[in-house]
């Protein structure tokens, strides 16, 4: 009984894990957009193993894969574009009304 109970304790734990890190951490772009990568890996594994339990199909898990690798690419090419228009991808850069 304690075994499955910490397949669906271990996931929630990193979404949290990544959560604190998306909020304590905000001085580079790089480091946010790994914490949110983070989040939607542990994410995609504990809806797997809710479905997997349940039962159902996995069809929107992967579904919910493939949005979160375009996220990536999206968040990728963000910074890209920022560190060639500012030079690095440091928040306290950046000015708004730069922009």
């Amino acid at each position: 009984m304690t075994i499955l109970w910490l397949v669906y304790v271990f996931p929630l734990a990193g979404v949290f894990a990544g959560l604190l890190s998306f909020v304590s951490g905000r001085k580079h772009l790089l480091n946010t957009l790994l914490s949110l990568e983070f989040i939607m890996v542990n994410l995609f594994w504990f809806m797997s193993v809710l479905l997997g339990s349940v039962g159902g199909d996995l069809y929107f898990s992967l579904f919910f894969l493939t949005m979160a690798a375009c996220e990536g690419a999206l968040g990728l090419a963000l910074l890209v574009s920022i560190v060639r228009t500012h030079g690095n991808d440091n928040f306290s850069s950046f000015s708004v009304l730069k922009c």
